[in-house]
């Protein structure tokens, strides 16, 4: 929730982009300039409207992928795709048992308006798949012909692979996924995970914690973030050019949805709201380190489709802090999250800037939220 960063973020961006689709000698040529023609981009904003909605899954996984061993084993559970920013970005919770193993995954899928290319971003809550509260690099691709690939790079065992996702048959009733890697760029691969889905009809979604109701803490830390489930009306007051001296601020009001992962260790947060500066779309994952006993923060908004930098924390006596260094306008700069003065109905949230090492403080950012009772507002 940092309209400073999101701002930067679509910046640089935008640089990038416009620098990796430089010419090449395979551009097509404007016979009247003689210049370059930019390739057609498909729209992909509604490819992975297909998952939305509940489904029975069927998972193989290799045991020990790049070994040379063929053993696998097989899982069978549940997951459960919500849909948020119109179909422009989606959450999968997946939940599934095997012999003597029980895993808890999650996907979130962010679109790139600009590339019109999707980021899959995946944790594990053991860490099978990242390290424990820290989401992987997000595998970047496309929807070609009704099928999705999407690559990342990734330290498996030490060394760097490619690792490549492929939706390889998606309709209404089912969907394939396979994962593979490979250690010689792509020439060859090695499959390690296959997962059949069947749609489930007239599932049955639980309300994971509703308004105003919160389970017990675990006493770690797991818990901290149990007061924010639910949803709420959202006041948000920023400042127009941190850094600068200026004292102007602009309002926003809208509401947050607050749901709940793996009973609380995990919480995503979705916020709308309106302004002067129009409609402002975003998100806040929150994922807990069970080593560490702290948090990790992680931001995106619709117009960009990435991640930002992670805040990184923890609670202490009913205050949470959260810290970053990231660059702001050109400079890196120390920046801090803060929760406090959580009840049951309300909570207040500031951001701040620090070009001094944390021992003055610019605040940019406030939000304050209040409860919405109302119980048709559910939660995950």
């Amino acid at each position: 929730m940092q309209l400073a960063r999101w701002r930067g973020i679509l910046f640089v961006l935008i640089a990038v982009l416009s620098s990796v689709q430089g010419f090449s000698q395979t551009d097509a040529i404007d016979n009247k300039t003689g210049l370059p023609l930019k390739p057609e981009l498909r729209d992909g904003w509604h490819d992975f409207d297909f998952s939305v909605g509940a489904w029975q899954t069927h998972i193989s996984r290799r045991l020990h992928p790049l070994s040379g061993s063929d053993e696998w084993v097989d899982y069978v559970g549940s997951s459960v795709v919500h849909p948020f920013w119109g179909g422009r970005a989606s959450f999968a919770e997946t939940e599934a048992d095997g012999p003597g193993d029980h895993i808890e995954l999650f996907c979130l899928r962010l679109y790139n308006p600009q590339s019109r290319q999707w980021g899959l971003y995946y944790v594990s809550s053991d860490g099978s798949i990242s390290s424990p509260g820290v989401l992987s690099v997000p595998a970047i691709g496309e929807f070609r012909d009704g099928r999705g690939v999407f690559f990342r790079t990734e330290l498996f065992r030490g060394r760097s692979i490619v690792v490549r996702n492929v939706w390889l048959s998606t309709s209404s009733e089912s969907i394939r996924f396979e994962q593979a890697f490979s250690q010689d760029g792509g020439r060859t691969w090695e499959t390690n995970w296959i997962a059949v889905d069947t749609r489930v009809q007239n599932p049955s979604v639980k309300n994971a914690a509703p308004n105003g109701k919160v389970e017990n803490s675990g006493g770690a830390g797991e818990h901290d973030f149990d007061f924010e489930f639910g949803t709420w009306k959202t006041h948000l007051r920023a400042l127009s050019d941190p850094l600068t001296g200026a004292t102007k601020w602009v309002e926003f009001n809208g509401t947050s949805v607050v749901h709940k992962i793996w009973n609380g260790r995990a919480t995503m947060v979705e916020l709308e709201v309106d302004g002067p500066g129009g409609h402002v779309e975003a998100l806040n994952l929150h994922l807990y380190d069970a080593t560490s006993h702290q948090w990790s923060l992680n931001f995106a908004n619709s117009r960009t489709g990435t991640i930002a930098i992670p805040t990184v924390g923890e609670f202490r006596n009913g205050r949470g802090e959260f810290y970053d260094i990231e660059p702001i306008n050109g400079r890196s700069v120390l920046v801090r999250n803060v929760w406090s003065n959580m009840t049951a109905k309300s909570c207040h949230f500031e951001q701040a800037y620090s070009t001094d090492g944390g021992k003055t403080w610019e605040v940019n950012w406030i939000a304050e939220d209040t409860r919405v009772d109302d119980e048709s507002h559910e939660t995950h």
